[in-house]
C-alpha cells in the first residue's frame, strides 16, 4: 500500500512538471525556457540538440544502472533497471529524485562493506539532487528557468562524474 500511495503522489506531481513542459506550446512567447533557446537552432538544429541530449542521458544511465550493478544486493536501495524511469516525459522530473536518492544511499550502504568509498562523503547526494531541483525550477519561462537549466547540467556533469569515479572503484577488488 506504501508504494501505490506513493506512485500516485509522484504521478499526481508530474502534473504541474507537464504543463510546465507544454507551456512553450500552449503559449506563443519569446521567453519560453528550455523550447525558447531551442528555437536558436531552427528546427533542424532542435531536433539535432535534443537527440544529442538524449544520447548524453542514455550513457549517464547506463552509468547509474552500472553502479547499481556493482553495489552488494544487500546494499541496493532500487533496481538496477528502475533508472529506465529517467526516460518517461514528466514522471521522470520527480522520479530523478527518487533514483539518485536511491543510488546515493546504496553507495552509502556499500562503504560500509566497502570502506574506500567513504571518501566520497555526500555519495552524489549533493550534485544529484542540485541538479534534480534545478531541472525543475528550470521549466520556469524566464531568466530564472535559464540560469536554473544552466546550473542543472553543470550539476549533472558534476554527479556524472562523480558516478563515473565511484563506478571504478566498485570495480576495484574488494579490500
Amino acid at each position: 500500500m506504501k508504494n501505490s500511495a506513493l506512485t500516485i503522489l509522484k504521478i499526481l506531481a508530474s502534473i504541474p512538471i507537464g504543463f510546465g513542459l507544454l507551456y512553450p506550446f500552449l503559449y506563443d512567447s519569446n521567453a519560453a525556457g528550455l523550447f525558447g533557446e531551442l528555437r536558436m537552432f531552427g528546427t533542424v538544429g532542435a531536433i539535432i540538440a535534443a537527440l544529442v541530449f538524449l544520447l548524453l542521458v542514455l550513457f549517464y544511465a547506463l552509468d547509474l544502472i552500472k553502479c547499481l550493478r556493482l553495489v552488494a544486493p544487500e546494499s541496493r536501495r532500487a533496481a538496477p533497471n528502475s533508472v529506465w524511469w529517467m526516460f518517461l516525459l514528466p514522471y521522470n522530473f520527480i522520479e530523478d529524485f527518487f533514483i539518485i536518492f536511491n543510488v546515493s544511499k546504496s553507495l552509502e550502504a556499500e562503504a560500509k562493506l566497502r570502506p574506500e568509498l567513504a571518501r566520497f562523503k555526500s555519495f552524489g547526494m549533493i550534485s544529484g539532487l542540485g541538479w534534480c531541483a534545478a531541472q525543475v525550477v528550470s521549466l520556469i519561462p524566464n531568466e530564472i528557468g535559464a540560469g536554473a537549466g544552466l546550473l542543472a547540467i553543470l550539476l549533472w556533469i558534476w554527479h556524472w562524474v562523480f558516478i563515473r569515479r565511484a563506478n571504478q572503484v566498485l570495480q576495484l577488488p574488494c579490500a
